[in-house]
């Protein structure tokens, strides 16, 4: 990719409207819904889709990007949400909370990301996400690092949740890097760098079962969540800037395209679950699809072990490796 992945479509009007927390999933939730709404044109040699809430790029060689807009996540359980437009471009989202707490989402005129705040009631900060640092050269944002080597037991470095401890999820979620970080990494490094994000071990949650072409979590698949909840809960509780990459993964049956929509679909889905049901913090999650990509078995056929959520912690990513300061104390001026 030598072009900049374009922003996703704009929020609409209806995803400044606030959802109740338990309110049931809105909107369609199988991926034949879509298909009929999906628009192709061609850019600079490639090819653009957008679809309801994504954009997906395919470049020459044939590999597919997938970016979507997070704004709906921050809906469940909000008092009100409102945007504001920055003076030299941008805009600011700013969700308030039922108890006062606002989160705030900078975005650039390009549609990036450029810096997520927690505010409390009495006006302290807390900078969870900070990605305005840096040329903004929205074209690199590959990083081909050699593969990281791996020092601690290969089911320490990838856990798999049907049969880990709480203990031992909980010691991921918080496990260093496995190789040092050389400096610090932006949000889209981390998403489509594969070669990035494997310096954080991770956490294969295959216990989740999807209908076919759905991203629609069943209770009785909901109610196991709880211990990878838990671990997330007093992770954040313990550092309120943690942040956590929540990964889709499908099989190699179906197309492409369909595939990395429906792994992005599936990886917010169980963010919002998580929010919703469990109180993990909406700011603390990013979701990202990987279709097809990173098969765990490696076969084209169908295979439940590659239909999976993976979830790794990217703190030490975005800041370089330092540990993260900790909040202000009470009564420290606010950062502006």
């Amino acid at each position: 990719m030598t072009a900049p992945i374009p922003a996703a479509p704009p929020p609409s009007p209806q995803a400044l409207t606030p959802i109740p927390n338990g309110a049931a999933p809105q909107g369609p939730r199988n991926i034949s819904d879509f298909r009929s709404q999906r628009r192709e044109v061609q850019q600079n040699g490639r090819i653009v889709i957008t679809e309801p809430g994504r954009v997906i790029v395919r470049d020459p060689g044939g590999q597919e990007f997938i970016r979507h807009n997070e704004l709906d996540r921050f809906r469940y359980g909000a008092r009100n949400i409102r945007t504001e437009d920055i003076r030299g471009g941008g805009t600011r989202t700013i969700v308030v909370r039922p108890d006062g707490t606002e989160i705030i989402n900078v975005t650039g005129d390009d549609g990036q990301l450029l810096r997520r705040i927690r505010r409390d009631r009495d006006g302290r900060e807390i900078v969870i996400i900070d990605n305005s640092y840096g040329p903004r050269d929205r074209a690199n944002f590959y990083v081909d690092l050699p593969p990281p080597v791996i020092r601690i037991p290969r089911d320490r470095y990838i856990v798999d949740y049907d049969d880990a401890s709480p203990e031992l999820i909980y010691d991921t979620l918080e496990a260093p890097p496995v190789e040092r970080i050389e400096r610090r990494y932006s949000m889209d490094e981390i998403r489509y760098s594969p070669s990035v994000r494997q310096r954080m071990p991770s956490i294969d949650l295959n216990t989740i079962n999807f209908d076919t072409g759905s991203w629609e979590i069943p209770p009785d698949q909901a109610a196991k969540l709880q211990v990878i909840a838990d671990g997330l809960n007093r992770a954040i509780q313990r550092n309120p800037r943690e942040v956590f990459l929540i990964e889709g993964h499908t099989d190699a049956v179906g197309n492409d395209t369909d595939n990395l929509s429906l792994s992005d679909r599936r990886a917010e889905a169980a963010a919002t679950l998580l929010t919703q049901q469990f109180g993990v913090p909406a700011e603390n999650l990013t979701s990202q699809g990987y279709g097809e990509q990173y098969l765990k078995i490696p076969t084209q056929g169908a295979e439940r072990q590659n239909r999976r959520v993976t979830i790794r912690r990217i703190t030490p990513l975005l800041n370089g490796g330092q540990a993260s300061l900790p909040p202000p104390p009470p009564g420290a001026a606010p950062r502006r």
